[in-house]
């Protein structure tokens, strides 16, 4: 069996959503701009691996998208993010697809899926030091749900749970700025 690295997942992604980003433009010259967003974020993440809770850990990061309006109520779009972590989280970055609707002016609910990757702190998980090589980074799809609302013309307030490969859980609340 093929190993499939970060890299080459990331670049199946980007060429399976190719399609999509070139004719977003397409349709949304009846339904509107896209808008292009870049916010900050804090959550918590439960790796659900240990059962006295070593992997649960707070997040902070950044993320950024697009969303592109295809309709009077339906949006498509595509994010990125990158979370720093505490306890046995020291890192995580993915990217997503999301799919949405309009809820009145300043509303959007949406479902999203995509893969991200999570780099822990195996010492903390297996409570045994472990060598300066291991490669303590795993990935999984990841399949989550939010919605957002906005507090002004280019501001927004949101909040998204989702989970990692059915595994575990993450939560997180977020302010974006939109251009």
């Amino acid at each position: 069996m093929k190993t499939l690295t970060p890299l080459k997942i990331a670049a199946l992604s980007a060429a399976a959503a190719l399609p999509f980003a070139l004719s977003a433009p397409a349709m949304a010259q009846d339904a509107g701009q896209p808008e292009v967003y870049v916010g900050g974020q804090v959550g918590y993440h439960d790796l659900g691996s240990n059962p006295i809770g070593a992997d649960d850990g707070a997040i902070y990061g950044v993320y950024a998208g697009v969303d592109v309006p295809v309709g009077p109520t339906l949006i498509l779009g595509a994010e990125g993010n990158y979370n720093l972590g505490s306890n046995a989280i020291d890192s995580e970055y993915g990217v997503a697809g999301k799919i949405g609707v309009k809820v009145g002016d300043r509303g959007q609910l949406f479902a999203r899926g995509g893969y991200q990757w999570v780099n822990v702190d195996a010492s903390k998980v297996l409570n045994v030091p472990v060598p300066a090589a291991f490669d303590d980074t795993d990935g999984d799809y990841l399949v989550g749900v939010g919605g957002q609302y906005k507090i002004g013309p280019n501001t927004a307030l949101r909040v998204t749970v989702d989970t990692l490969g059915f595994d575990t859980t993450r939560v997180a609340g977020g302010l974006s700025f939109n251009f």
